[in-house]
């Protein structure tokens, strides 16, 4: 893997860099090199070697990546090598492996501050950022046309395979799952509702300049059609940590709502969301949970293991029983 490393810091020009490896994390897919030039972090490097995605993926991720960039998305760019390609293909142990360059995203992560926003300024604003990042996104992939496709939703979140993916001895989970999937399937697909989402927007995919408040937002790797309300669907399950202490379920939902509401002004300051498509938010928290699910099927499938049925439980059993908003309103 050194050498690879080496092949990969020539083919972006990286030679005068200390690129010092990212600590994986439970799910993550690929190989991370922070890439440092006199003692700043300029860029991350991206080596991509689990064989399960075409060139045409990475590409299409990539442009995507570029385009919103150069329009003036809140992201962090992607960049060219040597060559001019935004991806390089290499081969270790006999299989192909991507390579890809990365800007670096100003700022950090709010977990790596103790989820403590910044200095003298309330977390509302800090929602609202968080949401006007996601509709610059949203705004500018209406519009986009790409020069190669990611998958669609239904590509991979199809019975066929998740049926295959989660055992028979879960059937009450396979058949709440098929039961959203035709849900799913009757809802609209304009250009307004259906889009180029990021799929894992969250907290642990921008980083938050402490100065400012600016978001710049990154990993794009799991990018897909789909309709854009995923994506705000995901923030409102990633926000509950900030009520999930408060033992009166009322008033948690309540500070949920106060949550959302300022992701809203902020999506809405960039782009649209129909009040019929907000109506909806429950079915893709759904949509959210199943998603949580397969993944964990994958990981562990990945590395042999078999599924801890307490991973996934809760989110299971709001599909079987349904269960509006993961059950964050519950008591």
């Amino acid at each position: 893997m050194e050498n690879l490393l080496e092949q990969a810091k020539a083919l972006y020009a990286l030679e005068d860099c200390v690129c010092t490896p990212v600590s994986g994390h439970e799910g993550g897919r690929n190989l991370l090199y922070v890439c440092r030039l006199n003692g700043e972090n300029r860029s991350v490097l991206r080596i991509s070697a689990t064989g399960d995605r075409t060139e045409e993926e990475y590409l299409a991720e990539t442009e995507f990546v570029h385009d919103l960039a150069q329009k003036g998305a809140p992201v962090a760019d992607a960049l060219p090598s040597i060559h001019g390609r935004l991806v390089e293909r290499a081969e270790w142990e006999g299989k192909p492996v991507y390579i890809s360059l990365f800007a670096y995203a100003k700022g950090m992560l709010i977990a790596d501050n103790g989820y403590r926003y910044r200095e003298g300024a309330p977390l509302e604003e800090y929602f609202y950022n968080t949401g006007k990042a996601l509709g610059a996104i949203h705004r500018l992939s209406k519009r986009y046309q790409p020069l190669h496709r990611r998958p669609d939703y239904f590509d991979k979140y199809n019975m066929a395979y998740i049926g295959q993916l989660i055992p028979d001895s879960h059937a009450d989970l396979k058949a709440a799952i098929a039961a959203r999937l035709e849900q799913f399937r009757s809802l609209p697909v304009d250009a307004e509702s259906y889009g180029l989402v990021h799929f894992d927007f969250s907290d642990g995919n921008y980083h938050i300049d402490m100065t400012t408040g600016d978001i710049t937002v990154f990993d794009f790797d799991n990018c897909m059609y789909c309709w854009y309300l995923f994506d705000l669907a995901n923030l409102w399950t990633h926000g509950v940590g900030w009520f999930r202490n408060e033992p009166d379920g009322a008033r948690r939902m309540a500070g949920m709502r106060r949550y959302f509401d300022a992701i809203l002004r902020g999506y809405r300051s960039e782009t649209d969301v129909s009040e019929d498509m907000l109506e909806k938010l429950p079915l893709f928290i759904d949509m959210v949970l199943i998603e949580n699910i397969v993944d964990e099927y994958e990981c562990c499938a990945r590395e042999g293991e078999e599924v801890d049925w307490e991973d996934v439980e809760d989110a299971a059993e709001c599909l079987i029983h349904s269960i509006p908003y993961a059950g964050f309103g519950e008591e």
